[in-house]
């Protein structure tokens, strides 16, 4: 196994993974939680 090849295969593993949480991060599903979690500062006690 050459260098060149494990740095490739981490290259496009480190890909995959920032493709998939931009679609984890803006899926419908997580929405609302988002839109929740953006309004806690403004919440009063």
């Amino acid at each position: 196994m050459d260098i060149n090849l494990l740095r490739s295969i981490v290259t496009v593993v480190a890909f995959a993974l920032f493709i998939g949480i931009v679609v984890w991060a803006w899926s419908s599903r997580n929405k609302t939680r988002f839109e929740e979690a953006a309004q806690l500062p403004f919440e009063e006690d």
